[in-house]
């Protein structure tokens, strides 16, 4: 039987999956993200062992997603230094030699969410992750968008809250950017707790929730999503959802009219459809692209 691999590439784990041509997840594995030297051999030998037609990687950023640089599908200025400059997709084309596909794990995420999960039928959309770090895709007319880079959704600048006790955040490039304020590590370093052990009336979700809804906000008024769509671990606290559709109401202070607007964004401002396996997923169709591609 022949196999469509996918690869979603985190800063914690490799996950590679490979699929049936009907579309069927047939199997998963996970690996510790290690240096290049250590992960790329066990990666590359666990898609040999299955007869693949193409593979599609959603791996984290930056990277270098212009087909004409001679960089293209190399891993850019990651924090994960091992990685950085590292030629990911040169790489396994090398290894496997068979058609493969990259895109930042957000993008893929973003993709997979548009073709099949929270906003499918729709032309665009926006996925946001909110955990380890802050990162989001961006589909506009069903493709992701790209641009001169890639969007860096987590980057995005915000006015710290005056109830903040630490308003310039914890990015070691920006001052009070998405990533350093509304990020799980944010939120345990501001607090002193991780995130999942805070309760649900602590005063770190309202501050959340402001954040979140800047973001919200800013995306509706900058790029105008069908839907937004906000997954990763800091989202399974489901009290946030709400807080932040009435914090991005008041944000937008009646600016925007829209049917799709007038029921408190319940429909607007979602959950994943197709939960964490977004970016596996999301894999498994830049994959599918790739064996297009090549036809």
């Amino acid at each position: 039987m022949r196999y469509y691999g996918a690869l979603e590439g985190g800063g914690t784990k490799m996950v590679m999956a490979v699929w049936t041509e009907d579309g069927r997840m047939a199997e998963r594995v996970s690996i510790p993200t290690r240096t290049p030297a250590e992960t790329m051999p066990e990666m590359i030998a666990y898609f040999k062992e299955h007869d693949l037609i193409s593979l599609g990687i959603a791996n984290f950023g930056p990277l270098d997603l212009d087909p004409a640089s001679p960089a293209y599908g190399s891993v850019t200025m990651t924090p994960k230094l091992a990685w950085r400059g590292y030629p990911m997709l040169a790489e396994f084309r090398k290894a496997l030699d068979i058609p493969v596909n990259i895109d930042t794990d957000v993008n893929a995420a973003a993709l997979a969410e548009a073709r099949l999960g929270a906003a499918r039928g729709l032309e665009s959309c926006l996925y946001v992750t909110v955990g380890t770090g802050v990162g989001g895709g961006l589909i506009i007319h069903g493709k992701p968008v790209h641009g001169l880079i890639h969007p860096e959704i987590g980057h995005i600048l915000l006015m710290p809250s005056p109830e903040d006790p630490t308003p310039d955040g914890f990015c070691p490039y920006h001052k009070h950017c998405l990533e350093g304020l509304a990020s799980g590590p944010a939120i345990e370093k501001r607090w002193g707790v991780s995130a999942k052990e805070l309760p649900p009336d602590h005063p770190a979700w309202e501050l959340e929730s402001e954040y979140l809804a800047q973001l919200c906000a800013t995306a509706m008024l900058s790029f105008s999503p069908q839907k937004i769509i906000l997954g990763g671990g800091v989202m399974q606290q489901k009290a946030l959802f709400p807080r932040i559709r009435e914090k991005t109401l008041d944000l937008l202070n009646g600016y925007l009219s829209h049917p799709q607007l007038d029921s408190g964004l319940t429909d607007y401002i979602v959950e994943p459809g197709l939960g964490v396996e977004s970016g596996i997923t999301g894999a498994w169709l830049l994959g599918k692209e790739a064996e297009k591609a090549k036809e």
